[in-house]
């Protein structure tokens, strides 16, 4: 069996680090990723999907990431069902597995900051 999920898309929100009660680091972070095809309005659409970072993935893209960046997402699928007041919910994030910052902006002027340092 295999359950592997590659995405690339945009950040939707700065990403910021929670320490949970056991110590481990964690970012939840959305990434809008656009749809292939045009919908019915002649626009192109994009799907918003939740994923989770743990320990130096939070800490890496909550340092060198921010809203807009490009970032590819390799991980799995987890599926949770949540019971309130009755009704059950069902929630799907993706728990990622491997990060590549494709476009940054913060690396892009640290990059650029060390460039005029050196000269």
């Amino acid at each position: 069996m295999v359950n592997t999920v590659m995405l690339v898309g945009r950040l939707v929100k700065n990403p910021e680090v929670v320490e949970k009660e056991n110590g481990l680091k964690m970012s939840k972070v959305t990434i809008a990723v656009n749809r292939r095809f045009k919908g019915p309005d002649g626009v192109y659409h994009a799907d918003f999907i939740d994923c989770i970072l743990w320990n130096n993935y939070a800490i890496n893209v909550n340092e060198y990431c921010s809203k807009g960046d490009l970032i590819g997402i390799r991980g799995r699928l987890q599926v949770e069902y949540v019971e309130n007041e009755g009704k059950k919910k069902k929630f799907t994030d993706v728990i990622a597995e491997s990060i590549t910052f494709i476009s940054s902006q913060k690396n892009k002027d640290i990059k650029e900051l060390k460039l005029n340092e050196a000269t």
